[in-house]
């Protein structure tokens, strides 16, 4: 295969990349589109109503106006009608969290040669929104990235017959509200940490699911799993985890399963040359700033680590190139 020929514009547009970047992020963790959405306004209004700096404000605004993310007239800006649906809270399909949850995610790699240096992650830093908001905007951010494709990634999957599904790290239920509504009969137990389960508990109340759902709160890396269920879904969490913690989860999720139980994994599956698809080659520097031992995998990885837990009959059942390609296995 030949080589790429790079030129020096091409290097240079590669490596400014993160300037727009980091000017969309700066806004939406500062809530400056739905703070300031609605009428026009001046540098000024902006920085009194934010709380901010009158210079950084204006050069911010500027930039943002220059990239087409706000539109100015005179010295007036207002924010156009299509940002403002995509970015401000509590409107449908917006995806301020998931925005805000990149700008963490941009401070870590912006250490990146730190990580790959000394081999640890680099150290969370709370925004200016602080922890707690942090962590409710990356919840937030994985339903961002789930709602729109859920209910079609689940239909994929059918005919799929359970009685019992186990969501493993559940988060705010996206997964276990389309899983429902596919199968009318069915319930679940939907696991995570106590501190998200609220989130899932309003998300599945607002569905009209909750009377079909048990919220049990736990560390999966720690606890046991609810047991009884004949379907485990394990929903974008082996890319947080090493082979060996896959291999610990796994063995606790055959433990969970009733005989002849099966396990779906929904994440990136990498090519042995781990350079395809691209999309997980870059989530593996992902997890190398965020974790201390997480990344992406092959299908024979996962495989392995599948059948030394005790899993049998593991299959692609969802070819992707993106983390929405979905294995499966059973339990004999």
């Amino acid at each position: 295969m030949a080589h790429k020929e790079w030129t020096v514009d091409e290097l240079e547009r590669l490596a400014r990349g993160f300037q727009p970047a980091c000017v969309l992020l700066a806004a939406t963790e500062l809530d400056l589109f739905g703070v300031m959405g609605g009428e026009a306004f001046t540098a000024s209004q902006a920085a009194e109503k934010l709380g901010s700096d009158l210079r950084g404000t204006t050069i911010l605004l500027d930039a943002l106006a220059a990239l087409k993310l706000l539109h100015k007239a005179g010295e007036r800006y207002e924010v156009p009608a299509s940002v403002a649906n995509l970015l401000t809270a509590g409107r449908p399909g917006n995806q301020l969290a998931m925005m805000q949850h990149q700008a963490n995610c941009l401070r870590r790699w912006a250490r990146l040669a730190e990580v790959v240096k000394t081999g640890r992650p680099a150290p969370r830093e709370p925004s200016i929104r602080g922890e707690a908001a942090d962590y409710a905007s990356f919840i937030e951010a994985m339903d961002n990235v789930s709602g729109p494709v859920a209910g079609k990634i689940v239909a994929d999957l059918q005919p799929l017959e359970f009685r019992h599904l186990l969501d493993v790290g559940g988060a705010s239920g996206s997964w276990t509200i389309e899983f429902l509504r596919a199968n009318p009969g069915a319930r679940a137990t939907l696991f995570d940490l106590p501190v998200v389960l609220p989130q899932a508990q309003e998300r599945l109340r607002a569905a009209g699911l909750l009377d079909r759902v048990t919220l049990a709160p736990g560390d999966f890396y720690v606890d046991p799993l609810p047991a009884g269920a004949d379907l485990a879904w394990v929903s974008a969490i082996v890319h947080q985890n090493s082979r060996e913690q896959n291999r610990e989860l796994f063995g606790r999720v055959f433990a969970a399963l009733t005989s002849g139980g099966q396990i779906l994994i929904r994440d990136y599956l990498m090519e042995a040359s781990r350079i395809s698809p691209v999309g997980g080659a870059l989530f593996a520097v992902n997890m190398l700033s965020a974790t201390e031992k997480g990344g992406t995998f092959t299908f024979d990885e996962l495989r392995e680590d599948l059948e030394h837990a005790g899993f049998a009959d593991v299959k692609i059942v969802r070819p992707d190139d993106t983390m929405h390609a979905v294995m499966a296995a059973r339990k004999p």
